[in-house]
């Protein structure tokens, strides 16, 4: 056998040896989940439902600081247009 042939079949005995253990894993019955596992998961289901709330306050601040530069950008325009005269 030449080392290219040991190499390929080595390898191939590692994706197999992958494959058998993914093909576990997959099918394998979770743990029962325990008091800390349902607490836990309902704090992230109450954070997943408080995200967009946060998420649209701060759009909504994000657009008024950039509204309100905007403005004050443009008094200072306005202001050195009247000095320029």
């Amino acid at each position: 056998m030449t080392t290219t042939s040991k190499l390929c079949a080595a390898l191939l005995a590692g994706v197999f040896a992958m494959a058998t253990t993914a093909s576990f894993a997959q099918t394998a019955d979770p743990a029962p989940m325990t008091h800390a596992d349902k607490k836990a998961a309902k704090k992230q289901d109450e954070a997943n439902k408080d995200a967009p709330v946060a998420q649209a306050k701060a759009d909504k601040k994000k657009t008024e600081s950039q509204s309100e530069a905007n403005e004050a950008a443009a008094d200072a325009n306005l202001k050195n247009a009247k000095k320029a005269q």
